[in-house]
């Protein structure tokens, strides 16, 4: 009875084939889904719990990539590669298809993890301080194209059904077009090699390239580009190889010495510039800080006068190189500015605004506010107190100025 009636479905099957072929397929891919979900949910976790007891491997960086989930997608293709001839009524031109595909799968999933690794090993290299010295980041980038270029070639040969060996051969008469194709990528791995080779920059260093509006911290370093958070909060992105045909200022120097300059100057109208008369000369000997300047000053004054007989030839004291005297010590007795780098204070070219008294200083601290504090102190104290040497600075005339010259003159008319 059972086999009669296994006979007559048989012969009913037969009528329908592309029933049989259905239900096959439908068999087969049923079992790939149990292989995959067997694999993912045993073979893959256990891997993971075996990787996590490793000393070496860095739980968070690894919890976040998916380099053994992506096993799981390779065992259902190889399964259905060698099982997709086993179902009937299937031509083969189809099957070497389905086969092909499956086959170019594994290739581009295998290419894909080897990615997620070098990713992985990337991040746990950043964690080293090292790594901000020599950033590998951008020759990773290139093992990865390599990986993809050789992975795209191996499937192109299995849908040609020819080795990449092969292809290789071919792609060797194109090697012209390849370049002029690859252009950027080879710029960029070389000018990658000069600046790891020369140090010439590193992630966190403040670089200022005008030419392309980067004035910031790097905050990475690829094969291609080198990324620059701009102080405004903007980023550019600056090809990598621009770093090694342009020119730019890297401030790390300044980060190393822990010290930022100030070189800014006070505009002097010269119109005020004097020699000391006696009561100006005793109001000034109140400062503390100029009394040895002005004893001592005046002795040598002295000495030399008296070995000049003209009196048009004499020497004497001046209210502007006494506030310059002061000036200076001022600066070497304050407490944010660093006293082993140079400090000067000195007269550069007259102007038609006035004549510039620059002061070249470093500052105890490379911080932005802190030093923007210490400077605007310096000058506010200078600017204030340079009335007391009967100096002033130079200002250009404003409409206020002009309207209360005009209003004077009617006002002395009438």
């Amino acid at each position: 009875m059972l086999a009669d009636g296994y006979t007559k479905i048989t012969t009913w099957i037969d009528q329908y084939p592309w029933l049989d072929m259905l239900s096959s397929l439908l068999m087969l891919l049923s079992i790939a889904f149990v292989l995959y979900f067997i694999t993912k949910k045993f073979v893959v976790v256990g891997l993971r719990r075996l990787i996590s007891k490793l000393p070496f491997v860095n739980q968070d960086i690894f919890a976040n990539h998916s380099v053994i989930r992506r096993i799981a997608n390779i065992v259902p293709a190889l399964f259905i590669i060698n099982t997709i001839n086993t179902v009937p009524h299937l031509s083969e031109k189809f099957i070497q298809l389905v086969q092909m595909l499956a086959q170019a799968w594994i290739f581009l999933t295998i290419a894909l993890s080897i990615a997620e690794m070098l990713n992985i090993f990337n991040l746990m290299y950043q964690r080293n301080p090292k790594s901000q010295n020599k950033p590998i980041k951008g020759y990773l980038q290139l093992v990865k194209l390599i990986i993809f270029i050789v992975c795209g070639l191996m499937i192109l040969g299995t849908f040609l059904k020819k080795d990449v060996f092969t292809l290789l051969a071919g792609f060797g008469a194109m090697a012209a077009v390849l370049m002029l194709v690859f252009q950027n990528t080879i710029l960029s791995l070389v000018a990658s090699v000069q600046i790891s080779s020369y140090d010439m920059i590193r992630v966190g260093d403040w670089i200022e390239m005008p030419s392309l509006g980067a004035d910031g911290s790097v905050i990475d370093m690829s094969l291609h580009t080198v990324t620059v958070q701009n102080f405004d909060k903007t980023y550019t992105t600056i090809p990598t190889n621009r770093l090694v045909t342009d020119t730019f200022k890297n401030w790390r120097g300044m980060a190393d010495a822990n010290c930022r300059r100030i070189k800014r100057s006070i505009f002097i109208d010269q119109s005020s510039i004097h020699f000391l008369n006696d009561q100006e000369f005793e109001k000034l000997r109140k400062f503390l800080v100029l009394q040895q300047y002005l004893e001592t000053k005046n002795v040598e004054l002295k000495a030399w006068n008296e070995t000049v007989n003209d009196l048009m030839n004499q020497r004497r004291l001046t209210n502007l190189g006494t506030f310059r005297a002061y000036v200076k010590y001022y600066l070497s007795q304050h407490a944010g500015i660093a006293q082993h780098e140079s400090l000067l204070v000195r007269q550069l070219q007259p102007t038609t605004e006035g004549l510039p008294l620059e002061i070249y200083a470093f500052t105890q601290t490379t911080a932005w506010g802190e030093y923007e504090d210490i400077q605007s102190d310096i000058f506010d104290h200078l600017l204030a107190i340079i009335g007391e040497f009967g100096l002033k600075t130079y200002q250009a005339p404003s409409g206020a100025d002009v309207s209360g010259l005009i209003s004077k003159h009617i006002s002395e008319n009438d």
